[in-house]
């Protein structure tokens, strides 16, 4: 892993009412490529408002009101409307939360990968948009025949590996993964992590993972960032974290968890 595909220095954000929410506190983050960051906090403390501010899809009231984003040299907040919209998906791409059902119902899968390339490599042919289009569904374990699809006839998992193409499409240098295997069996989660490890170890892109669920980040993450209330309170290698955590917030996390090893009867005792 060598030099960094994301900075963020002092980031902080606002959201301007009355009285003033400060959702994110003076973050400092820096990603290497081809490495996997984890974000973890529980909900509402600010990791989706940091993932959108990194690619400036806040909303008002939401505010950046101090701190910087830079993706290589490419300082984010120095950019005008057409340079960012060239920048998405192109340098960063983002899996949403809830992304399954993000596509459009009544166009086919084909033609919602196909829109990708459309915007941001309108010189590519027809055929080579379809040609790329199917790649990307096998690369991700999706059969190219499912090119023809509706969501609708799709399960949640394969809707989420579409949205994970989607990202992929241009070969982005980092992909931000708001809780990407949320509302998701166990069998599918871990298949979908599986897919995500084996790409960034083909393909080399970094990416941000953010979810609350600490021992998922353990297991697949190179370091891992606990946030609590819009701030950064502990960052560690993820053997760091599970074996020496520092923060009071994070130890209990990490105790928040039940363990498999237990005795039964002390699990059923605890929960009585």
């Amino acid at each position: 892993m060598s030099g960094p595909v994301l900075t963020v220095r002092n980031l902080t954000v606002d959201y301007l009412v009355d009285p003033v929410v400060h959702a994110v506190r003076n973050v400092d983050l820096t990603l290497a490529r081809g490495e996997i960051l984890g974000l973890a906090g529980e909900s509402g403390c600010g990791k989706s408002t940091l993932a959108y501010a990194i690619v400036r899809l806040l909303k008002p009231p939401g505010a950046v009101t101090s701190g910087r984003v830079l993706t290589g040299d490419v300082d984010w907040g120095s950019l005008h409307a057409e340079e960012l919209r060239a920048a998405r998906w192109d340098r960063v791409s983002m899996v949403f939360q809830g992304a399954m059902n993000s596509l459009n119902p009544v166009i086919t899968i084909g033609e919602q990968l196909e829109d990708v390339f459309l915007t941001h490599r309108p010189r590519m042919s027809r055929r080579e948009r379809r040609q790329r289009c199917g790649d990307l569904l096998e690369r991700v374990g999706v059969d190219r025949a499912r090119l023809r699809s509706h969501p609708h006839e799709l399960s949640g998992g394969m809707r989420q590996r579409v949205m994970i193409a989607m990202a992929m499409a241009l070969e982005p240098q980092l992909m931000i993964m708001d809780e990407p295997t949320t509302a998701l069996d166990v069998v599918v989660q871990r298949e979908i992590l599986q897919e995500i490890t084996r790409l960034r170890d083909e393909l080399g892109f970094a990416v941000l993972f953010i979810t609350h669920d600490l021992p998922l980040l353990l297991e697949i993450s190179d370091r891992i960032a606990v946030m609590r209330d819009g701030s950064i309170v502990e960052m560690s290698s993820a053997v760091e974290m599970y074996t020496n955590p520092q923060h009071p917030y994070t130890r209990q996390l990490l105790a928040s968890f039940p363990s498999l090893t237990g005795a039964r009867g002390d699990f059923l005792r605890a929960g009585s």
